[in-house]
């Protein structure tokens, strides 16, 4: 595969200013289990080649999962070049090593189908024996195994191995008008990494959390997000409006305001390409720019924006390393792992606080209208009614509703520990002092 992506260069750089190679290589076996009983076992394979040419100025690209004939790859994509966006992007030149990341694990490669149907057999096992014959547990085991390749005409190259083993854990409850959903989930490049015992654990505490109904109130309420809370419901709109694209584009409503204090100063976001055994870790982006960690918000400031190589070209300034792509798709500008760095303040502190208050855990629908706006309105999926700061039950028929951009402007409370959730995002729990609470 590596021969026929270097014969593609060669060929390319004969008729094209500048060429680039993305060659990916991957395993990937998913074991799921729905309704207590193990449903399917597969095992996927994806291998091809995608290039990229700058020819006349214009950017052109052709992938193939066919290595066979070069020369009429290249001049696929040559031809969409014809009809390709102006090109702006840097070329880079320099190899990028590959660092003590550690995203191999032999142990994880190594895993049978039997060992990953031991496991999920287990947490559907552990659920139900908890949890009741009205239990309908889905549980799902994936690991997968891929190796990517850049290269280009300018002498940039990048090469990296990586193993993700990921769970994935729902529990349905369902007696006569309550309907409970409550899912759990971890993953990580290292068979060590994913704590199987207490994603079951975890679960299982909301619910018996569960197991009581309380009435929320309607009005201007306090609320505490979770870690997985917060993933759900604020990371995204944040990350829209902090890309480079959506900057450029003028949708963003960040967009010009670097240097200004727009959130809590107690608030910190950062994008993080390089936390080793993570799986959004890599050694370079999937365009061969080192990956690197950007404080997008710095003690309330907003700090840096992220991109990919052609915005960063179109904006006047670097990528970011934030370049992220398929094998059929030109790169565009994508977070990595997100961090909030952890507060003062504890999670029981935060409880302590709270009169008459909610807990959200799950929110489903939130980002149902305009994303970049920063409003959201979403069904609290999982959430408990606090009162004199104790968890007394689970609400039902329930809304919150907000714009992030100005409930991060003043917060309550940012927890004393963050969370990895699933390699993704690293956050604390986030204290509100007042949100729009509305029920029926």
């Amino acid at each position: 595969m590596r021969d026929f992506a270097e014969h593609v260069l060669e060929l390319a750089k004969r008729s094209a200013a500048w060429a680039e190679v993305f060659l990916v290589s991957s395993e990937e076996t998913p074991v799921a289990f729905e309704a207590n009983r193990l449903r399917s076992i597969e095992a996927r394979e994806t291998r091809g080649v995608a290039l990229r040419v700058v020819a006349e100025g214009r950017i052109g690209l052709a992938s193939s999962s066919r290595l066979e004939d070069a020369q009429a790859l290249v001049d696929d994509a040559l031809a969409t070049a014809r009809f390709g966006a102006q090109a702006a992007l840097a070329y880079p030149a320099e190899p990028v090593a590959e660092g003590a990341l550690d995203l191999y694990d032999k142990a994880v490669a190594a895993l049978s189908t039997d060992d990953m149907v031991q496991m999920g057999q287990q947490m559907v096992d552990r659920v139900r024996k908890r949890g009741g014959d009205d239990i309908l547990v889905d549980a799902d085991v994936r690991k997968a195994v891929g190796t990517v390749t850049v290269r280009n005409s300018s002498g940039g190259q990048g090469s990296y191995r990586k193993t993700v083993l990921s769970i994935d854990l729902h529990a349905n409850r369902t007696r006569e008008d309550d309907l409970l959903d409550i899912y759990e989930s971890d993953a990580s490049c290292h068979l060590a990494g994913v704590a199987l015992t207490k994603t079951v654990n975890t679960l299982l505490g909301k619910l018996e959390l569960s197991s009581e109904i309380a009435q929320a109130r309607t009005g201007s309420v306090p609320v505490i997000f979770t870690p997985k809370g917060v993933a759900i419901t604020l990371l995204a709109p944040l990350a829209a409006a902090l890309s480079g694209k959506a900057v450029l584009e003028g949708s963003s409503p960040l967009a010009g305001r670097l240097g200004e204090r727009m959130f809590d100063p107690g608030f910190s976001l950062i994008d993080d390409g390089l936390v080793p055994r993570q799986p959004a870790s890599a050694p370079c982006d999937d365009e061969g720019v080192p990956m690197r960690r950007t404080a997008l918000v710095e003690g309330g400031r907003l700090n840096a924006y992220y991109y990919d190589l052609q915005t960063a070209g179109r904006a006047g300034t670097q990528s970011t390393g934030n370049g992220e792509r398929g094998l059929a798709t030109l790169p565009a500008p994508a977070t990595h792992a997100l961090r909030i760095p952890a507060g003062t303040a504890s999670y029981q502190h935060m409880l302590a606080d709270v009169e008459d208050g909610l807990v959200v855990d799950q929110t489903m629908g939130a980002w149902a209208g305009n994303l970049l706006s920063g409003d959201f309105s979403g069904n609290v999926h999982l959430g408990f009614k606090v009162r004199r700061g104790q968890l007394v039950g689970r609400v039902k028929n329930t809304m919150v509703t907000g714009n992030v951009f100005r409930a991060l402007g003043r917060l309550a409370g940012i927890g004393d520990r963050a969370y990895w959730l699933d390699g993704r995002a690293e956050v604390p729990y986030l204290y509100f002092s007042a949100l729009s609470v509305a029920t029926r």
